[in-house]
């Protein structure tokens, strides 16, 4: 039996010491000032009065990779299994504001994602889906702007109301320069045309979420989730304060303002996490900003922990995938990814998909956990839990504060995520912590046979594709467009119509970055 030393075990992720009794001297919340009501400031016990009783969490499985047409199968497969929302994942190239037919594209077309280059691609890869009846989520970020251009322009062109898409764009570069790096042009331009969607869809798109402020790719990235908590309100607080300054009203658009967290294995870890930082962004948004209860509900997104899925032992995933679920339905998730067990090691096949998808419908039919609102709540451990996260991420958001804020404390913010990733893998190689299947437990397990797309062939299909959209297209007319978009971003005026003007006559992801790139340069980090 490997039986694990127990003396290393009792603290939580983040550091934090865990006594073996808890009591009503530890967490003793005054029912008003901490915990209220569900769907009462300050919303630690969910921002809706009857959370799941009135309707389950959308069930959004991330999905992409390849041409849009093979996105497209997958779209229609997870809806007809009993999904409720969408989620785009989109390619490398796509990211970062290249064609699918630059050089620097080359073996990254398809792989991570769907590759979208046009609204050619964009009305395939939403080809036979009602988007007036399905929302959609799309993960993506410096070229945020141009997707969201081309998801309207492809709602224009069926007749569908602007005032009838649901959905969120992510739209959050801060986090990128912190932790994922699909950044393109420097911080300020950047900010510029978070602050751009934020008016566009506050006038043309009521039911939008206009930003996802992300600390899921933090956490992948090894933060704790203290950190979590504190650098994703961090960087929600910059945004709040750029719109501001860029004469935006509060109560236009941060009822829209949306946010997505990870889910890891701690459980009630995790559950006080989600607590937390609900409580935390009301009280910053109601004392700093003043605004309305509407502005102050943090309503966010979560995914199951990518980075704890283990290549070894991978069928050991599904049961970490419900843990997480778990936690995240404790913790008054609004929208839910569950991730296939096979993710360690390829694109999640169908089946892995599917049982993912049945994760969630299994813990929302069957566990009775959605019968009652936050039912941990009242539990002196969580509650102390809760109250002691709150605490933590207090302190960081006063370090941001004393660094001038969130953009300007980016290499702050990185570096300590960078240390706490440090310290999980000397943990995790000195076995103080256990992995079951990695540092303990382990044994010889036949590999899980996982068939790949041919990407080559995808990325040659993709390159076809575009190479027919630009042969039939007027280069004149395109031309027109992007000098207009050119004249709009030095004029300083909201570059999101113009960049919609520019998709539908078939100009390129690629060709609109570049003319931005052009005028504003690259990022390069200190």
């Amino acid at each position: 039996m490997d039986s694990p030393d127990r003396e290393q075990r009792f603290r939580t992720p983040s550091d934090i010491e865990v006594r073996a009794v808890y009591g009503p001297t530890d967490a003793e919340p005054d029912p008003v000032e901490n915990l209220g009501d569900p769907g009462a400031f300050p919303f630690t016990r969910g921002v809706y009065a009857d959370m799941y009783r009135g309707r389950p969490w959308t069930m959004r499985q991330y999905a992409g990779f390849g041409t849009a047409v093979e996105t497209n199968k997958r779209f229609r497969f997870l809806l007809d299994q009993g999904q409720t929302g969408l989620s785009v994942a989109f390619d490398l190239p796509t990211q970062m504001g290249l064609d699918s037919d630059d050089p620097l594209s080359e073996g990254e077309v398809g792989r991570v994602g769907v590759a979208i280059d046009t609204l050619d691609d964009m009305e395939l890869l939403f080809d036979r889906i009602p988007l007036d009846r399905v929302s959609t989520s799309m993960t993506i970020n410096a070229t945020a702007a141009v997707l969201l251009g081309l998801y309207v322009a492809v709602a224009d062109g069926r007749g569908i109301p602007r005032d009838r898409l649901s959905g969120t764009v992510q739209n959050d570069i801060l986090k990128e320069f912190v932790a994922r790096g699909t950044y393109i042009y420097p911080v300020e331009s950047s900010l510029r045309l978070v602050t751009d969607i934020f008016d566009f869809c506050s006038r043309d798109l009521p039911r939008w979420n206009s930003i996802s402020i992300s600390g899921y790719h933090m956490r992948e990235a090894g933060s704790t989730a203290v950190q979590e908590i504190a650098f994703t309100l961090g960087n929600a607080r910059e945004y709040v304060r750029r719109a501001l300054d860029r004469g935006l009203e509060l109560e236009q658009f941060a009822p829209r303002l949306s946010f997505f967290f990870a889910a890891h294995n701690d459980l009630f870890e995790e559950v006080a996490k989600f607590r937390a930082a609900r409580r935390l962004w009301a009280r910053m948004m109601r004392e700093e900003f003043g605004a309305s209860d509407r502005s102050a509900r943090l309503r966010f997104h979560t995914q199951t922990g990518g980075s704890t899925l283990t290549a070894q032992q991978p069928l050991n995933n599904v049961v970490r995938v419900a843990i997480q679920a778990l936690s995240a339905v404790l913790g008054g998730t609004q929208s839910l990814h569950t991730n296939g067990y096979d993710e360690a090691l390829a694109l999640p096949g169908a089946d892995a998909a599917r049982l993912a998808l049945r994760t969630q419908q299994v813990i929302a039919e069957e566990s009775g956990v959605a019968s009652t609102v936050d039912p941990l709540a009242g539990s002196w451990y969580v509650e102390w839990l809760t109250d002691e996260l709150e605490r933590r991420a207090v302190r960081y958001l006063e370090q941001l504060d004393d660094l001038g804020g969130a953009a300007a404390a980016i290499p702050f913010m990185s570096d300590e995520i960078h240390q706490a990733a440090y310290r999980w893998q000397l943990e995790l190689e000195s076995r103080e912590r256990r992995v079951v299947g990695v540092n303990c437990y382990e044994e010889d397990v036949t590999p899980l046979d996982l068939p790949q797309p041919d990407f080559g062939a995808l990325g040659r299909e993709q390159k076809e594709r575009l190479a027919g959209v630009r042969a039939a297209r007027d280069d004149a007319v395109v031309q027109t467009a992007l000098a207009e978009l050119r004249r709009t971003a030095v004029d300083g005026g909201n570059l999101v119509p113009s960049i919609i003007d520019a998709v539908k006559v078939r100009g390129t992801l690629g060709e609109i970055s570049a003319v931005l790139k052009e005028l504003w340069g690259p990022y390069h980090s200190a």
